[in-house]
């Protein structure tokens, strides 16, 4: 599913961002691992994409390729080979005017290198990063021509479409007819071969570059057409179904809104329902409210299920939180839909949803739902909210473990220091005296420190002496050092 966003990452910085080479996707690879350690943030897996192309400039990704295989652009004996640094150095300056002087210039004077087709798109790239666009499609189009077997052709596809669109707006008519053309669907978008489907970016890349086009010069026209791809409902064609659903929830109205409803009903992918549903959070109307209410309580697919409350956690009307807190209690529904649920109503930090989370908490059976609560409510603060966990911290009804965790978020938020001194010789369960022990060595005050100097010093028990005795070992403060020298030297 990641690797597919790629491609609408470029979408939605087609005004903006470099289209970078698929060689290169590799590299880019790494930026996407990292954001994927967040389970809240799966449901913006289109926008982490664009983060993540955000981080890497178009020099970066030929720095990607020059760093490789050395016969995939460039020989060391190829006289080009200085010509083709300097001008990606002058790309690494942004100094656009001289990158593009320096790889036309390889590309006229060794029409026959290796790698002049690729020197055509970073001068045609150079050349629209300058505005530039006339120079720049002709670029382009040379490349088409002459050099099929260039490894940029297929983004200087979309490169080209960009630039048409841009030629567009101001009022070229040539580009105008381009991109109507180009938007329109092939007779068979869903083409198998040998029964099976080809890959997805076949031709879709360039299509949706001049959809997005159109639907900025005339979102009349580019809608009918969207609508059309996304009618389609055979396998081959999901890819671009995905792509389109961003396309739409670009142009705001009650036919975006139309289209959206549709596709999270009706779209046989699971990942194209679930693009729309995340859409759909965009919109935010009565409308979409009732639909991804009715979403929530009607699938069976549990990313589907993220996916709607998500977008309703998005929503910041009265009746998206209602729905969303009356799914948190819910005992019918599925426990890792309600943590999600319950998340999500914590990270809205109302006094609401505090006020709902800390009366939910006495009617959960599951300990995974309780601890939950328990972090969503640390996440939102508050005098209320922290009076309420220290109350679960002392309350010897409760699982050890709630308390525990209830404890531990209250030294995490910035609990009373003097209050959780006070506990240490109140309570009388060992597991959680080692707990307010781990409290106190998170703790940056005097006094925290001082506990665990005391502790070392005078606790009877060698256990719990022997865990003070191992974070004072982990201070850098001189007084935990001088303590740990009269232990060791009495």
């Amino acid at each position: 599913m990641q690797a597919m966003y790629l491609m609408v990452a470029v979408v939605v910085g087609m005004q903006q961002q470099p289209v970078v080479p698929r060689i290169v996707v590799p590299a880019l690879a790494h930026a996407q691992v990292a954001l994927q350690g967040l389970d809240a943030l799966d449901a913006l897996d289109a926008l982490d994409a664009l983060d993540a192309l955000d981080g890497l400039d178009a020099v970066d990704a030929i720095d990607a390729v020059d760093t490789g295989d050395a016969g995939t652009l460039q020989d060391e004996q190829d006289p080009t080979d200085s010509l083709w640094r300097a001008a990606r150095q002058a790309l690494n300056r942004a100094d656009y005017q001289s990158a593009a002087s320096l790889y036309g210039d390889l590309a006229h004077r060794y029409p026959n290198a290796s790698h002049a087709g690729d020197a055509l798109y970073w001068a045609a790239f150079a050349l629209y990063k300058n505005d530039n666009l006339d120079r720049a499609r002709g670029l382009l189009i040379t490349q088409q021509q002459r050099y099929r077997k260039a490894a940029t052709l297929r983004d200087g596809d979309a490169l080209l479409a960009r630039v048409q669109a841009a030629l567009a707006k101001q009022g070229d008519g040539e580009a105008a007819e381009w991109i109507r053309r180009h938007a329109q669907p092939a007779a068979d978008t869903g083409r198998t071969r040998g029964g099976s489907c080809p890959g997805e970016d076949d031709d879709d890349d360039l299509r949706i570059a001049a959809l997005n086009g159109l639907l900025q010069m005339d979102a009349t026209s580019a809608l009918p057409i969207l609508k059309k791809v996304l009618a389609k409902r055979d396998a081959c064609s999901a890819g671009l179904r995905r792509k389109a659903v961003f396309i739409v929830s670009q142009k705001h109205g009650g036919e975006t809104e139309d289209i959206l409803l549709d596709v999270a009903r009706n779209d046989p992918d699971s990942e194209v329902r679930q693009q729309a549903v995340f859409w759909l959070s965009q919109v935010g109307s009565d409308r979409a409210v009732t639909a991804l209410d009715s979403i929530l309580r009607g699938a069976t697919d549990p990313e589907l299920q993220d996916k709607a409350i998500f977008a309703l956690s998005q929503i910041h009307q009265g009746r998206a939180g209602q729905i969303l807190r009356d799914y948190a209690a819910n005992e019918h529904a599925p426990d890792e839909a309600r943590e999600k649920a319950i998340f999500w109503l914590g990270q809205q930090r109302s006094p609401e949803n505090a006020a709902f989370l800390r009366g939910l908490y006495a009617k959960l059976a599951s300990e995974e739902l309780k601890e939950k609560v328990i972090f969503s409510l640390s996440q939102m603060g508050g005098a209320d909210n922290g009076r309420w966990l220290m109350d679960i911290a002392l309350n010897e009804r409760e699982p050890v473990e709630m308390r525990k965790k209830a404890l531990f978020w209250v030294g995490q938020t910035g609990g009373n220091l003097d209050q959780l001194a006070g506990l240490y010789d109140r309570m009388q369960n060992q597991e959680m005296k080692e707990q307010l022990i781990f409290v106190y060595s998170q703790r940056h005050e005097a006094a925290a420190l001082d506990q665990l100097i005391r502790i070392a010093k005078t606790e009877q028990n060698k256990e719990l002496r022997k865990k003070a005795i191992f974070w004072l070992g982990q201070s850098h403060d001189p007084r935990a050092a001088q303590v740990l020298l009269e232990i060791i030297n009495p």
